[in-house]
């Protein structure tokens, strides 16, 4: 299928829902479901870089999803602290730059010091960057922006607000894909996402193949994108 994918997007988006309710429709715990959701998120960040795309960002941790229990909460930053390492490590050495998004100071202390640490690690100028959106708001990301832009004394200009996002330096997305059935954007990437095609699949994330990944570029890639334009 890849060879019939005739253009691929600079700067792929995913909103990668259904961890939890892959699990519960297999009787586990919500936590095998993350679990099964970060292998298939480093698989597809892998399969990104083979096809060609240059940027993956990846909403792994919105700041709504800070109230959920904490108990879930818990497992899912054991997950961090035991898996981002290893596996941001095998991106690295496969010539990935790895970068993370979101208001770090929201996670307990060892794991933003984990995330830092794979980060420091990133090559200059890859070619291919692996982004992960964690404790994530597209909404309060654009309100500190504005805010760092006025407490410079800079007018409010798409580009003095551009440049102070977490994203500053990184294409805006070309395509969004969102898994698990819903038909929302749920505060991801609210700026940047302006002019992206969208993509929305019934299937959990777990379950988004690198198959898959590839049907939704070949969709992509068959669209007409006009800006406005005729």
């Amino acid at each position: 299928m890849a060879d019939n994918i005739s253009k691929i997007p600079t700067h792929v988006g995913i909103i990668m829902d259904g961890n939890g309710r892959w699990a519960q429709k297999r009787l586990m715990p919500r936590s095998s479901g993350h679990s099964a959701g970060m292998k298939r998120m480093i698989a597809l960040a892998q399969k990104a870089k083979d096809l060609g795309v240059k940027y993956l960002t990846v909403y792994a941790l919105s700041t709504e999803n800070l109230s959920r229990p904490q108990e879930e909460l818990d497992k899912l930053y054991s997950l961090i602290r035991t898996y981002f390492i290893k596996n941001v490590d095998k991106l690295i050495k496969q010539g990935a730059a790895v970068k993370v998004i979101g208001d770090l100071s929201l996670l307990p202390k060892d794991v933003t010091e984990v995330i830092q640490n794979g980060v420091n690690k990133s090559p200059k100028d890859a070619e291919f960057t692996f982004i992960m959106a964690l404790a994530y708001g597209g909404r309060s990301e654009i309100v500190n922006a504005a805010s760092r832009a006025v407490a410079e004394g800079l007018e409010l200009t798409e580009q003095n607000l551009s440049s102070r996002l977490y994203t500053a330096g990184v294409p805006d997305p070309d395509f969004i894909i969102r898994t698990g059935g819903e038909l929302r954007l749920s505060n991801f990437l609210m700026w940047q996402a302006a002019y992206a095609e969208l993509y929305f699949t019934d299937t959990l994330f777990p379950d988004f193949t690198n198959g898959k990944f590839e049907k939704a570029l070949l969709d992509f890639s068959s669209r007409k994108r006009r800006f406005g334009k005729v």
